[in-house]
């Protein structure tokens, strides 16, 4: 039978069958994916096919096909194992917060370069529009110009005060989408505020370290009753790119790979080389200051400094 992995708690896998009934199915022996060391061979999102056991009402899977795409980080701690977040996205949408907790441009900048990797569209929404003060409005503001001018997607939205959710739920009809971003954003509140009968458990922020408790431990796919599903997924601390050579990262920032034919140099990484048509636009501000400290700490590989506040 074949169907869809809906959610993975390591072991196990739930999967809703293309007739609509919902499987427990484990993986039989080891299963590792071509080309893919990951923590997680199957992810949600996976179109698998699998048998029910012998007398049993569980299943093998024993085939996944091919993906559209999938997201991928690695833990921030250096660590050389990598996690497939979910599979076969039509849009993933990053939540993003000014505070409560405060969501930095290199964590976001991470995000959208993975996604352009592999090949997802994102759509950044600046949550909790209703709690901020005329500063905090100042930054989203200044956030909202730098991404809608490479070309993103933005929406204020409030989960609580039903802002613009109805323009987030028409983006969703018909489409497997993916909520992101860090514990605290507000994922499950916006979750039910588009579709109330989930009923997902919400948490409050810690106020000591303006961070949010986590509330969704596995990544887990919902059907919408309006069409298509959403995937939920647990809070992101950080975000480890995956083997991302330094000469190709250019490629997944699209006003930096927009210029680069320009730069003097084929092999230019845009840091010390003359004539660097990425660089002069740096300074012109047709590329902003916090797009490039992110790419810079990308080619440099720095996993763990990417905090900064383009704020201060």
């Amino acid at each position: 039978m074949n169907g869809i992995v809906t959610k993975s708690t390591g072991s196990w896998y739930t999967v809703f069958t293309d007739g609509g009934s919902i499987i427990d199915c484990r993986l039989k022996g080891k299963f590792r994916i071509k080309g893919i060391k990951s923590t997680n061979p199957v992810a949600v999102g996976d179109h698998v096919n699998f048998e029910f056991e012998e007398g049993k009402e569980t299943g093998v899977i024993n085939e996944i096909f091919d993906r559209k795409n999938y997201i991928i980080r690695k833990s921030v701690n250096l660590s050389k194992q990598v996690h497939i977040i979910a599979a076969n996205i039509d849009i993933a949408f990053l939540l993003v917060t000014i505070d409560n907790p405060p969501t930095f441009t290199g964590f976001i900048d991470r995000f959208l370069a993975t996604a352009e990797a592999y090949n997802i569209p994102v759509v950044l929404l600046f949550n909790k529009l209703d709690i901020y003060n005329d500063e905090e409005l100042e930054k989203l503001a200044m956030l909202d110009a730098i991404y809608s001018d490479i070309g993103y997607a933005c929406i204020p939205i409030s989960s609580t005060k039903n802002i613009n959710i109805d323009k987030v739920k028409e983006l969703m009809k018909g489409k497997t989408t993916m909520f992101s971003g860090h514990s605290g954003v507000g994922k499950s509140t916006l979750i039910n505020a588009i579709e109330p009968s989930l009923d997902l458990k919400t948490a409050q922020i810690s106020k000591q370290h303006k961070q949010g408790m986590h509330t969704t431990t596995f990544a887990e796919m919902f059907q919408l009753s309006f069409g298509g599903f959403i995937i939920d997924t647990p809070g992101i601390k950080g975000f480890g790119v995956v083997d991302f050579k330094p000469e190709e990262i250019t490629d997944y920032f699209p006003e930096f790979f927009k210029l680069k034919s320009k730069c003097k140099f084929n092999n230019c990484l845009h840091i010390n080389e003359p004539k660097c048509a990425i660089k002069a636009a740096l300074e012109t501000g047709e590329i902003s200051g916090s797009r490039y400290n992110s790419y810079l700490q990308m080619v440099e590989g720095d996993e763990e400094n990417y905090r900064t506040d383009i704020y201060s």
